[in-house]
């Protein structure tokens, strides 16, 4: 077991990244406002879920034939731009969701159809998976023995955090997307502002270096 010292400063470091504005949270807090607290929660957990394969691939050092081969790079970068795109798109298109509207979606459309959003979109993610390469290695006590096991652990206080810190994202938007869905003129526009951040998410990963 890592010292609970390094555990604890680990988790306030991960918690700090988690709240900074990126990809993942914006997602959670845009599908949140447009779609309401359960497609919120579902990003949320696809996106922890997600941190897995990226704690896997470093674990095995898979990140460190990413960061090494830039082809491969570039591959899964182009892939989860595209993938980002297709939700912005499919968003813009989408005539908006009103209260009722919102309602009877969470009554007819999987709940683990948003998981799964969250899930490629992280996981097919390299950015992520170098941070985790870079991040994790420097709270491992090589003295100890079993780094893996270590990463481990660090993996399940940072998918721990996320989940709680994601979910509190949920709540609050889509409470506030509840409200908004009231009012027929705004509704349309969550769905607008929902495109807007997906499309911008893939721009911005397509020119990841």
């Amino acid at each position: 077991m890592l010292p609970a010292e390094t555990l604890f400063a680990f988790l306030g470091i991960s918690l700090v990244i988690t709240f900074a504005p990126g990809p993942d949270n914006l997602m959670v807090l845009s599908q949140s406002l447009s779609r309401g607290r359960s497609a919120g929660f579902g990003i949320a957990l696809g996106c922890a879920l997600g941190c897995v394969t990226h704690i896997l691939w470093a674990t095995l050092g898979v990140s460190a034939v990413i960061a090494s081969s830039p082809r491969l790079f570039l591959a899964l970068k182009l892939a989860g731009s595209l993938y980002l795109l297709w939700l912005g798109i499919q968003a813009l298109r989408s005539p908006g969701a009103t209260l009722k509207a919102a309602d009877a979606a969470r009554a007819t459309e999987p709940w683990l159809r948003y998981l799964r959003r969250g899930f490629i979109a992280n996981a097919i993610n390299p950015k992520v998976a170098l941070f985790f390469l870079a991040f994790m290695p420097q709270f491992l006590k090589p003295e100890l023995g079993h780094l893996s096991l270590q990463m481990v652990q660090l993996g399940l206080v940072f998918i721990v955090q996320t989940i709680v810190v994601f979910g509190l994202f949920a709540f609050a938007a889509g409470s506030l997307g509840r409200l908004l869905a009231r009012r027929p003129r705004i509704a349309p526009w969550l769905d607008r502002v929902t495109g807007g951040v997906f499309i911008a998410l893939a721009a911005r990963l397509a020119f990841v270096r």
